[in-house]
């Protein structure tokens, strides 16, 4: 997964690197060097967050229309 990718999914779930950090139970650091390209992301956290975000990509949350 590269940084750009990493970005993109944690915008289409509307995730913070802080966020991903507290739900992965990681350091909040390693989460920025994988963000930098600094580090690679582990494969099974590409894949989960792949996942996910593919899935809000696919179906994303209804928006409140005023009435």
């Amino acid at each position: 997964m590269t940084p750009t990718r990493l970005r993109e999914c944690l915008d289409a779930l509307a995730w913070s690197q802080r966020g991903l950090a507290r739900l992965l139970v990681r350091d909040e650091g390693t989460v920025r060097q994988w963000a930098r390209g600094k580090t690679r992301v582990p494969e099974d956290v590409a894949t989960w967050l792949e996942a996910r975000a593919r899935q809000a990509e696919r179906l994303p949350p209804p928006v409140r229309r005023p009435h």
